[in-house]
């Protein structure tokens, strides 16, 4: 029986390891074939760090300044971190030169994705998967500036719609989509841009009509209910008032 649970367990590491797990044994790696897919980046970035937001994906770029490796994460559910997939990572040189992923080392742990690109000044960038009307991420650098540009038809302007955070930020349109951007140093642990399709206002403002509507209607029939409530009180002799003018002042008849 113990030779049958050491055997188990010997092929189920074996599986683990070869499958690059990483939850159990805390490292792993990403394919180069995934680190060297094609991508087009737009280097001419104004904040230190950008994030181009698509309906699938997002592009970020940062501005090293020094800083000689990137741990990013993302967060689960529960509040626990976990490393991010990343693809097609690019690293631009001072001079406007980019390098491929042959020159930018990559790896995997149970928390997180470190980035060591070929050195600390220059520009690293990187694809990752994304799903929703939200995108949220931490701020893997502190004290940055930082734009996020939604997707296009986007909007963030109608607050039941749409929220960003942290505060403090302004915004503008360029062709066709909205850059959020932080053009002073990010304190804040995360960024979160909830977003709404601009064609949503119309329909919201259209339910909102409806119902404001359907609640006057209401209110006018309920008053119109009242009202010949009152009307067949008063045939029915029911809203007569008795005062004390009616017998005199004094007590009722029989009880003098």
């Amino acid at each position: 029986m113990n030779r049958r649970l050491v055997l188990a367990f010997g092929l189920f590491a074996l599986l683990a390891i070869s499958a690059g797990c990483t939850s159990i044994f805390g490292s792993g790696s990403i394919s180069d074939d995934q680190l060297g897919k094609e991508a087009s980046y737009d280097w001419n970035t104004e904040q230190n760090v950008t994030y181009n937001v698509t309906s699938d994906q997002y592009r970020a770029i940062y501005e090293m300044d020094g800083k000689t490796t990137l741990e990013i994460h993302q967060e689960e559910a529960l509040g626990e971190r976990a490393p991010v997939e990343i693809s097609s990572v690019q690293f631009q040189y001072p001079n406007g030169t980019v390098a491929g992923h042959e020159q930018i080392r990559v790896k995997k742990t149970k928390e997180q994705t470190i980035i060591t690109p070929p050195q600390g000044e220059g520009k690293l960038a990187y694809t990752a998967p994304r799903q929703g009307k939200t995108f949220a991420v931490p701020t893997h650098l502190n004290d940055q500036t930082y734009e996020v540009i939604i997707p296009k038809g986007m909007r963030v302007d109608m607050f039941l719609l749409s929220d960003v955070r942290p505060g403090s930020y302004s915004t503008e349109i360029q062709d066709g989509r909205v850059h959020v951007i932080w053009d002073q140093p990010v304190d804040a642990d995360n960024i979160s841009v909830r977003y709404y399709l601009a064609r949503d206002k119309f329909l919201f403002g259209g339910v909102v009509g409806i119902a404001l509507v359907a609640g006057l209607v209401g209110l006018a029939y309920f008053r119109l209910q009242i009202r010949e409530l009152e009307r067949k009180r008063e045939e029915m002799g029911l809203n007569t008032d008795i005062t004390d003018d009616d017998f005199g002042g004094g007590p009722p008849p029989g009880m003098r």
